[in-house]
């Protein structure tokens, strides 16, 4: 990994394939197609520090390694004010996220110093009333169900689509 890469990087939860493809159809549909350079996803940190690329994947990488797929639920739709999103809950997931958060304290921005709602975005930047209409139409459509985050993904941000760094499967045993 580059030392002097300065880009930051997005770590996701993956979704299982058959419900990323249904999610990004979502998305597609829905996401203003200006602003729409990305396939469905849930972020966990939008911004780990550049400088860490190693340690980062080094403990992606163990993490993996020791855990089992990953419990979770989509619990249906909700609301992001001029957007909508598909909610989900893992505690799991999140319990992962906090020994992540643990090992980069004090370097997390502001936003990732807080643990994130889990959620799919499938519209965004859209006025309110646009947002509560989608909302309406999907409420009875999208049915509660689990499922199982089936590793991370590493990003990097460089402005505009995301690039692929590397994914990270989970291979442990219940």
């Amino acid at each position: 990994m580059s030392e002097r890469d300065d880009a930051p990087f997005i770590l996701t939860a993956q979704l299982p394939r058959d419900m990323h493809s249904w999610a990004t159809g979502l998305r597609t549909a829905h996401f203003p197609p200006e602003r729409n350079y990305l396939q469905a996803h849930v972020t966990l940190f939008h911004a780990l520090p550049a400088q860490c690329g190693d340690e980062i994947c080094e403990t992606l990488a163990r993490l993996a390694g020791e855990v089992a797929p990953v419990p979770a639920q989509l619990l249906g739709v909700m609301s992001l004010g001029g957007g909508t999103a598909l909610k989900l809950e893992s505690p799991d997931m999140l319990a992962l996220r906090d020994e992540i958060a643990d090992r980069f304290h004090g370097m997390l921005t502001a936003q990732d110093r807080h643990r994130p709602r889990l959620h799919i975005t499938i519209q965004n930047k859209v006025t309110s009333k646009e947002a509560k209409a989608l909302q309406a139409q999907l409420e009875d459509a999208i049915a509660p169900s689990h499922f199982a985050f089936r590793g991370f993904s590493l990003f990097r941000y460089r402005g505009g689509p995301w690039e692929a760094v590397r994914d990270f499967a989970f291979r442990g045993r219940n």
